[in-house]
């Protein structure tokens, strides 16, 4: 027999019935009925009942056993009484008698957190103690789920004539939208390598070295802000990028892998098949966030009009300024004065003074508008908003008004609330859209300096033309992939012209020396005949989370950080030590 086991603990049945075993595991939960002895042994694989009674020559070490005990036992195999079967076990209809055990790792002192059960535990706990919480039935099926979804990702690729290449992991500092990682050179005193933010210009070299279609499971490292659905540090991407290709292309590349990963690990939920095309513009006008949840049926309009000269002389005035304008957001089934005022106070709980609001009722001559907001600018255009908006009596609609650039990400959030709050949203459907149109530029408000909103390796839609003109104008060959309310993928057809590269970047404030020094590995390849080229990149990561069904990304990465990008189990970030900074010609400056 094995040393340690002879089956797992999923594999038995009343087919063993009879059988001398050998099972290993934790003691996940222990029970003692009279001098009888129940333990649920637990594997990876599943969970048996192995007992002991005084007849069985170890029964003083088994009663020595608590959970997370790592055992190894050997036993008999009985059949249970029918009255005793456990449907929800596999190995319900089983027990194991033992006859034999040994102790393969032992407990010492209290559990920081208990395996069995569903006890909340603070996150801290959790993540300090991460090979306990790993053991936990949904930390085991999520990294299961992780590791079938990367296999199957794979598959798919190569099925559509995909290869998988490995790419460098200490290279260059590049700006790509985040902060670098940076990793400083003993052999190079005073220079620094940088881990990459992702393997973007190495990925556009392959295409340029004639690697029609590549793709890769590629770690990312970004030293960013956390928040629940980013990681602060590293993160896994599925990077593809392919030659000879347009827009269009790329979505009819990716599409049938990621409908096919969510219909094969959605879990009976829908996945859309058609997946609309939406402007960045209008995204952020009737959504106010470039990732919508089109599970959610509300859409935002514009209805300035109806409030311009208005007796409601906040909104009137506002609408004087130019660059303004006011939004309703619908909310079908909200028609009532409790909802409105909590929504109100939900605006005032984000900083705003609050949310004007318009509600229908049934009245004596027809649906009639109530709230403070309707007694201030009249019957006749509360209706035309009612009509504008669709609504009919018992729904109710809100207003933000201002600059949208300064309203609309609250805007967005709203019309989250709202459609959460009235159980607008469709939980049983997978909901996909493609933000397409993205500005290759944005102004900082506060410095008015101009500089790349999206990947600055995109090409502009008009070519060299487009730059010559108002840079908040031009817009980029940049798409995103939303579903359910996050960013799955980004992508873009490539920059691959070195002059309109110059360019391009002359407008963000970089001058042709500095793209040179910056991307010449990229800037020098494009000079000896590259390809047109695009690709994408989808974040594994957060696909396992929206699959998992959970809104925190800690519950599908093996080992992450805390929202303090820190590792509390392997104490990370940590001191130097003296002669590590010596080697490196490094000292560390104490920040006051």
């Amino acid at each position: 027999m094995h040393a340690f086991r002879s089956h797992t603990c999923a594999d038995l049945s009343a087919e063993n019935t009879g059988e001398t075993v050998r099972l290993s595991g934790w003691v996940h939960r222990r029970r003692d009925h009279g001098g009888v002895i129940f333990i649920d042994l637990r594997d990876h694989y599943g969970i048996t009942q192995v007992l002991c009674d005084p007849d069985s020559p170890v029964f003083a070490k088994v009663e020595k056993l608590r959970a997370e005990y790592c055992v190894r036992i050997d036993g008999v195999v009985k059949a249970r009484d029918a009255s005793l079967v456990n449907p929800r076990l596999p190995t319900g209809e089983i027990e194991v008698y033992i006859r034999d055990m040994e102790v393969l790792g032992a407990v010492t002192g209290d559990l920081p957190l208990q395996v069995f059960g569903d006890q909340e535990y603070p996150e801290e706990t959790r993540l300090k103690y991460r090979y306990l919480d790993l053991r936990r039935e949904a930390m085991q099926a999520n990294m299961v789920l992780r590791s079938d979804v990367v296999a199957s990702i794979r598959r798919r690729m190569w099925d559509i004539g995909f290869r998988e290449y490995q790419t460098p992991i200490i290279t260059a500092s590049s700006p790509e939208g985040a902060r670098d990682f940076l990793v400083p050179s003993r052999l190079h005193p005073g220079k620094f390598y940088a881990l990459p933010q992702a393997p973007q210009q190495f990925k556009q070299l392959l295409m340029v070295s004639g690697f029609d279609r590549y793709f890769q499971i590629a770690p990312c490292f970004r030293d960013e802000d956390p928040r629940s659905d980013r990681s602060p540090t590293d993160f896994y991407q599925l990077d593809m990028e392919m030659s000879f290709v347009e827009q269009d292309d790329v979505f009819q590349t990716v599409e049938p892998v990621l409908k096919g990963l969510f219909e094969e690990f959605g879990k009976g939920r829908s996945v859309d098949q058609d997946w609309p095309r939406i402007s960045y513009r209008d995204a952020a006008l009737k959504y106010g966030t470039d990732k919508p949840d089109l599970r959610n049926p509300i859409e935002m309009q514009v209805v300035s009009e109806h409030f311009a000269g208005s007796g409601f002389a906040i909104f009137a005035k506002i609408l004087e300024q130019p660059g303004t304008e006011v939004r309703a957001i619908p909310a079908p089934t909200g028609g009532s004065r409790k909802f409105c005022d909590r929504m109100n106070a939900w605006a005032q709980g984000q900083g705003l003074p609050g949310m004007g609001y318009i509600f229908w009722r049934d009245g004596e001559d027809g649906v009639e508008a109530a709230g403070p907001l309707a007694k201030n600018i009249g019957p006749e255009r509360t209706e035309a908003i009612r009509q504008q908006l669709g609504l009919k009596a018992g729904d109710a609609a809100f207003f933000l008004a201002g600059k949208p650039s300064e309203f609309e990400s609250v805007a967005g959030r709203a019309r989250t609330v709202v459609g959460e709050d009235l159980g607008l949203i469709d939980e049983s459907r997978f909901a996909f859209a493609w933000i397409v149109d993205f500005p290759m530029y944005e102004k900082d408000e506060t410095t008015g300096k101009i500089d790349f909103s999206h990947n600055p390796f995109s090409m502009p839609q008009g070519g060299i033309d487009a730059l010559s003109g108002d840079p908040l104008e031009v817009l980029g060959y940049q798409y995103d992939l939303a579903c359910n309310g996050y960013e799955v993928i980004s992508g873009a057809i490539r920059n691959h012209k070195p002059e309109i590269m110059f360019k391009a970047f002359e407008l963000a404030g970089y001058g042709e020396a500095e793209v040179r020094k910056r991307f010449g590995g990229m800037v020098n390849a494009f000079q000896y005949g590259a390809p047109p080229h695009g690709g994408c990149a989808a974040g594994i990561d957060r696909l396992v989370m929206i699959l998992a069904g959970t809104s925190n990304i800690r519950e599908v990465i093996l080992f992450p950080m805390n929202q303090r990008a820190e590792d509390l189990m392997m104490n990370a970030p940590s001191d130097p030590s003296s002669d590590q900074l010596m080697e490196l010609g490094l000292r560390v400056i104490p920040q006051e």
